[in-house]
């Protein structure tokens, strides 16, 4: 049994590869990969989760659900969905880290997104007192705390904003650094950029573990 669940997007073949390599860690295999000299320090916050674009921030199940329940509800619902095409990849800095983002048109995604946050909350379990105390409530907007509270989770609906996380928090001498790297590892970024699948990911205490991949059948 998992502690939390979350659902993800999750690359496959050369790209996903990359990524793994970039960040010391492969969501398919569950373990540890080599990286290039001088990433690990940069990669260590986002390498517990892996290479992944959040769609549904982890979660505990709620009462009356199980983990084959959860992934029954899943796998039903990819069924229904239908896949997104975005015009490609690109390199941005989001605050204080890395990440790479969609170019163009997000609204199928947004909308993808909201879908699988939606039918998939009655699996999750209400937020302790201490999981809201993480959000750190008190700095959020009015919005975003009300879509916290009803959802679990603040970057959802409207204010969800689709990212591949490739660095930690650092000043922005040390972002000049570590994204020419990130260019030279990536080169050409996907063109157009296609979410045709999701994935049910699991925690234990090593990270985030792949557990099932569904194609966007709808």
């Amino acid at each position: 049994m998992y502690r939390r669940y979350a659902i993800y997007w999750a690359g496959q073949g050369a790209f996903a590869d990359l990524a793994a390599e970039w960040l010391g860690w492969d969501n398919a295999l569950g373990a540890p990969v080599t990286q290039p000299e001088g990433l690990a320090l940069w990669t260590a916050e986002p390498r517990k989760y892996g290479f992944h674009g959040t769609v549904k921030a982890p979660f505990r199940l709620a009462e009356g659900w199980d983990q084959a329940r959860l992934s029954q509800a899943f796998a039903d619902l990819c069924a229904h969905l239908a896949p997104v095409t975005l015009d490609g990849l690109q390199m941005a800095r989001l605050g204080s880290f890395l990440a790479l983002i969609p170019r163009g048109d997000t609204t199928a995604l947004q909308a993808l997104a909201a879908r699988v946050v939606r039918d998939l909350d009655p699996a999750r379990a209400p937020l302790t007192e201490a999981e809201l105390a993480r959000r750190r409530p008190e700095t959020l907007s009015p919005r975003k705390r009300a879509l916290l509270d009803q959802w679990g989770y603040p970057h959802v609906m409207e204010e969800f904003r689709f990212h591949l996380t490739l660095s930690g928090a650092f000043p922005a001498e040390v972002l000049d650094q570590i994204e020419p790297r990130a260019a030279a590892h990536f080169g050409p970024l996907p063109a157009p950029f296609v979410v045709q699948d999701l994935c049910l990911f699991g925690e234990t205490d090593t990270g985030f573990h792949l557990m099932a991949r569904h194609t966007l059948a709808g």
